[in-house]
């Protein structure tokens, strides 16, 4: 537990995208003996973080597929995607889904949206606005593919505003059909941290 005035130092850590992502980095610098006051999607926050050694936590994430943010830019857009997966890949009452997108991040942030906006179109040539609906599409895919749910569901739990506008954004993004994706046997998902348009 954090005693008050204790020094914490924070990680900014890409790719990390679940739980399992959270187990893992925590589980990697535990055994770096790093003291650990909390770990979440992106960020790690150490107590006692003078004289850390960056360069064996950097050795030791990347060997797990993560990466150690340094660069403050970066940090910035990194905890945009996390923001919005988030509020995508999770589930949400309704009324969060259906906030305005820009109130949402720069919110989650805390910083203006125009901003972060720009900064996140310089450097991953693609809006942020773009990047909500390639997410979107991509937990559209998830649960067709699980088979669970039925396409007023899907489009209900994505915040959608009806079948019709979920099916036209998945056949504009994807070039087919929910159901005709469904009924294909290769998965077309594509990882997480690997959704954008490059």
């Amino acid at each position: 537990m954090k005693k008050s005035g204790e020094p914490t130092t924070t990680l900014y850590i890409r790719n990390m995208v679940c739980n399992r992502c959270i187990r893992v980095v925590r589980e990697e610098l535990e055994g770096l003996d790093l003291q650990i006051q909390r770990v979440d999607l992106g960020e790690v926050n150490l107590l006692n973080g003078k004289g850390i050694d960056l360069k064996k936590i950097r050795s030791v994430l990347e060997e797990n597929g993560f990466e150690l943010i340094e660069d403050k830019r970066v940090r910035i857009i990194e905890r945009i995607k996390l923001a919005i997966l988030k509020l995508v890949q999770h589930d949400h009452s309704v009324s969060v889904l259906k906030l305005n997108h820009s109130d949402y991040i720069s919110r989650e942030l805390g910083h203006d949206y125009h901003s972060l906006s720009t900064l996140f179109s310089s450097v991953e040539n693609i809006t942020i606005e773009q990047y909500i609906i390639l997410q979107k599409i991509e937990r559209v895919k998830e649960l067709v593919k699980y088979g669970e749910l039925t396409l007023s569901e899907i489009a209900f739990k994505g915040g959608y505003s009806s079948v019709q506008h979920l099916s036209n954004q998945f056949k504009k993004v994807t070039g087919l059909t929910p159901s005709h994706f469904k009924d294909l046997k290769k998965s077309l998902r594509k990882p997480l941290d690997r959704v954008t348009s490059k």
